[in-house]
């Protein structure tokens, strides 16, 4: 354990769990609901309102083998190419072999998914990386909605406990360093107010993504890194966290935009929409045997290269040979988003060009989701699973999130926690300076300019040095005047991305070539000689962050981490 902490006050209140949850999107829930079904007292903390996460947002769908002729075997190989060589095959297994029936699983749970008129059957579409239509969608591109709706009313109906609009801060361990609970902060609107603690011999998190560091993303205002950064406070390892994967198609809102941007999901060019350039040319074809429908580093990169070269700000999709009865029935979310900013997309071309998306990596977890630290499991965007290696599949998100919550909570019914010993404060806590919630802006700056869908050895350095500068402006405030930024969610949240932008900037930079979706304009050939192999980095007690390489090619096996110790008595 590294005894580092984030400065915020002592908890003022706390309550008592055997699990607690902290995220609610698709992994989340699904794991609080499988632990509250094995009889296990469960908490949910979320950060805002139950439904207010990333999964909301998917538009596409959940790539599962359900239809005729599909097997697990073909999405296997799929994923596994788009994987770039860095996949764990035994995770990648468990993915496509237990994916169709946790899908139904979900059905059971109250999810609706689209089906077809004459046949009754689950429609099924098809996205890059895909070779067959294995993508079931709801709503036509409301996936995402409709599962966050069915999963919150579950919760809700069967009375779990719920904690909203409450940051989580960090992990509380007892004197073994075994899990403890957490420390929280509930934002006002909730049953507590102020710092509070949850005690409880396991906890989950399921946190989502980190998009917020970078100036524009497709992810949430709350996608703010806090479980990676929580986890590395805590002493767990993080893998593969320079592969953050751009969405191909954001709707471009000019070059100065920042924020959560509007998704094109990848499914209107499943359905055979094309991507041009301003004289109506399909760059795409050529570059790869599937063009537009690629997988999405090698779309994104192509957007990139053709913007490159025409000294263009964006690109365009045309699906204006869908017609407005296609728009409106398969794509009615994506054509509301698109005329709110003033393009119509059965008229015109859409404007589009890469944004921040999902992050393949994570905190590192063997096949039952358990991390380097006993007792916390993480499952969804937070975690590295090995599933998704360097470049995710496309709809394997909202599976991963699926079967790994499932097989969390079938571990922790199986080793059911024994009762959890009094948390213990750190011998000699350090407790890091909190960086300024005007920095916010400088990290995405920064970030997006040096470690964004175009990377360079030059360009890494640079952002290194801007970030180091960020936090020793704020160590430098707090050992010398004594005073630094007040704690609070902002300056919380903004040193959470800080955290988050130094490790994956350290592992973009450590990693001199170009594979997946992490592209280095200096080293632009894949080196599967050198490099077929992942990044851990771990924050050290002296704050230092340790960036190793895996010894092997393979993703770790699944009994190098740390197994739980039969139940103690009380």
């Amino acid at each position: 354990m590294t005894g580092i902490r984030l400065t915020a006050p002592a908890p003022g209140w706390a309550i008592e769990a055997e699990v607690v949850v902290v995220g609610s999107g698709v992994a989340g829930l699904t794991a609080a609901l499988r632990c509250a079904a094995a009889g296990l007292d469960t908490v949910v903390v979320t950060k805002a309102r139950l439904d207010d996460g990333s999964t909301r947002w998917a538009q596409g769908g959940i790539a599962a083998a359900l239809g005729d002729g599909d097997t697990p075997e073909q999405h296997l190989d799929d994923s596994l190419v788009a994987g770039a060589g860095l996949c764990d095959e035994a995770a990648v297994r468990a993915l496509v072999t237990e994916g169709p029936d946790a899908v139904r699983r979900l059905i059971a749970t109250g999810a609706q998914f689209d089906t077809d008129p004459s046949s009754g059957e689950i429609e099924l579409t098809r996205e890059g990386g895909h070779h067959r239509r294995r993508i079931a969608h709801a709503g036509g591109d409301a996936t995402g909605a409709e599962i966050s709706r069915a999963l919150v009313h579950a919760v809700r109906d069967q009375g779990l406990r719920t904690i909203e609009n409450a940051l989580v801060l960090d992990l509380l361990t007892d004197a073994d360093g075994r899990t403890a609970g957490i420390t929280l902060h509930v934002m006002g609107e909730g049953q507590h107010d102020g710092v509070g603690a949850v005690h409880a011999p396991t906890v989950v998190l399921a946190t989502g993504g980190m998009g917020q560091i970078f100036s524009a993303t497709t992810n949430p205002a709350v996608s703010t890194g806090d479980g990676v950064a929580l986890a590395l406070r805590a002493g767990a390892e993080v893998s593969d966290i320079e592969f953050v994967q751009f969405h191909p198609t954001v709707l471009f809102l000019g070059a100065d935009s920042e924020g959560q941007q509007p998704l094109v999901s990848e499914a209107v060019r499943g359905e055979g929409a094309h991507l041009v350039d301003a004289a109506g040319t399909r760059f795409m074809v050529g570059q790869h045997e599937l063009a537009e429908l690629a997988p999405r580093d090698i779309v994104a990169k192509g957007i990139m290269r053709r913007m490159q070269e025409q000294g263009a700000a964006h690109m365009f999709l045309d699906a204006r040979h869908f017609g407005a009865q296609m728009w409106e029935q398969r794509f009615p979310t994506i054509l509301a988003a698109c005329r709110a900013h003033g393009f119509d997309p059965v008229t015109q071309p859409i404007p589009v060009a890469p944004a921040a998306h999902y992050a393949s990596g994570g905190v590192r977890t063997d096949l039952h989701g358990r991390t380097t630290v006993p007792g916390l499991y993480a499952c969804g965007e937070v975690a590295c699973t090995g599933v998704h290696g360097a470049n995710r599949l496309a709809s394997n998100s909202l599976l991963e999130g699926l079967v790994f919550a499932e097989r969390i909570a079938a571990d922790i019914a199986a080793r059911r926690p024994w009762p959890p010993a009094a948390p213990a404060a750190p011998a000699e806590p350090s407790l890091l300076p909190l960086i300024a919630p005007e920095q916010r802006a400088e990290i995405q700056r920064i970030m997006s300019h040096g470690a964004g869908v175009l990377r360079s050895a030059e360009s890494l350095a640079a952002a290194a040095a801007a970030l180091e500068a960020v936090y020793a402006n704020a160590a430098q405030d707090r050992e010398g005047s004594g005073k630094t930024a007040e704690p609070g969610v902002e300056s919380w949240e903004t040193s959470n991305l800080l955290c988050v932008a130094r490790v994956l900037t350290a592992a973009a930079l450590e990693r001199e070539e170009t594979r997946g979706c992490h592209w280095r304009e200096d080293r632009p050939e894949r080196d599967d000689t050198e490099w077929r192999r992942h990044l851990v980095v771990r924050l050290a007690p002296d704050r230092r962050l340790v960036v190793s390489r895996t010894g092997t090619t393979a993703f770790p096996p699944t009994d190098i981490l740390p197994v739980p110790d039969a139940p103690r008595e009380p």
